[in-house]
């Protein structure tokens, strides 16, 4: 079931793949200022994702509080204009020509949390591992897997992110969204949860906020839990690099890291785009790594596992921005650093593609 309040009919989208044109990106940024105050023009994208690759968004629009990202979604729906949504940038890999049109930053100031007893409202750019540590720090179970996937609750949602064997559709209860047509609450069963994906990243939807709903626990055995998970992961994921997480999706019956180790295909290169020696279904980034290296890596790695083993690796990583117009220059940040796993991307006719 969902709760919908109308909004008025938006215009016909551009076609997907189609820019807008310049006079009419113009238009859309001059309604924009009147209800965002920061937007930024050809603002570099690998600053704002995890794996600190891809070129500049024509425009970036960076919410800092749930009314402007409301207002920011209603001006882009009602224009008709595709946008990316990004949160805490992981689990994405932007091309280095950039994206054209407009980029939706959430997270910074959409990060206000109500807590109701065992029940959690969250806005969508709170951080996950933040929320799993608060929940622990609180004597509320179910979220302690959550602690090491740096991605944001509106990512998360849009994802289903997961870790050690659980997902978040086992906590959610609700989201509140924004669509063409209005502001929604989609429960658990209307958001169609299944592996790594949800209904969100089929239909034009703006994660605004979502509701949890966790059990009381002893805070001592939370905390045990919280912390062993997330010891494993640091132990068996790499931390130090750049990277956006897990590249590929797992096969069923199988994990793709163990394909990809089995076919001895950790540490193969093309020029800084590595393939993680510690965990195989990471690429990392040595320093400069270009877009378009991680793609050529990606392909050589589908063909050698599918040479072997017959098996095809799908990705999980959402590719986001024109990756036919090489951006020559347009290469990472020099020696950055960061973690990397959980979030999507574009949200078409006038919606978001959409990245955790």
């Amino acid at each position: 079931m969902s709760r919908t309040r109308r909004a008025p009919q938006p215009r016909a989208a551009h076609p997907p793949g189609q820019d807008p044109e310049p006079r009419a990106l113009e238009a859309v940024v001059e309604a924009l200022r009147r209800h965002v105050r920061d937007i930024r023009l050809h603002e570099p994208l690998w600053r704002h994702v995890t794996l600190r690759v891809g070129g500049p968004a024509d425009v970036l629009v960076v919410p800092h509080s749930a009314d402007e990202l409301r207002a920011a979604a209603r001006v882009l729906f009602g224009e008709g204009v595709p946008f990316v949504v990004l949160g805490q940038g992981s689990n994405v890999l932007i091309a280095d020509g950039g994206i054209r049109g407009v980029v939706v930053k959430v997270g910074k100031g959409v990060d206000r949390v109500r807590w109701d007893g065992e029940a959690v409202t969250v806005e969508a750019g709170y951080g996950l591992p933040r929320l799993a540590q608060e929940a622990a720090r609180r004597g509320l179970a179910g979220l302690e897997f959550a602690a090491g996937i740096p991605g944001s609750v509106g990512g998360g949602v849009v994802m289903n992110a997961g870790a050690h064997g659980h997902q978040l559709a086992e906590v959610l209860d609700a989201a509140r969204v924004v669509t063409p047509a209005g502001e929604e609450v989609l429960t658990r069963a209307a958001l169609g949860f299944a592996y790594r994906t949800s209904v969100l990243q089929q239909r034009p939807a703006v994660v605004v906020e979502a509701t949890l709903r966790l059990r009381p626990a002893d805070p001592r055995e939370v905390r045990a839990r919280l912390d062993a998970w997330l010891a494993q992961r640091n132990a068996t994921q790499p931390i130090g690099p750049p990277s956006s997480g897990c590249i590929f999706r797992n096969p069923e019956g199988d994990h793709a890291g163990r394909l990809i180790d089995a076919a001895g295909l950790k540490g193969l290169s093309v020029g800084d785009a590595v393939v993680s020696e510690i965990h195989a279904n990471y690429i990392v980034n040595r320093g400069a790594a270009r877009a378009a290296d991680v793609l050529a890596l990606v392909e050589q790695v589908r063909t050698r596992v599918r040479e072997r083993f017959g098996r095809e690796l799908e990705l999980e990583v959402k590719l986001l921005g024109d990756f036919d117009a090489g951006a020559p220059g347009a290469t990472g940040a020099p020696g950055a650093s960061g973690p990397g796993p959980h979030e999507p991307g574009l949200v078409p006719g006038g919606g978001p593609v959409v990245s955790p």
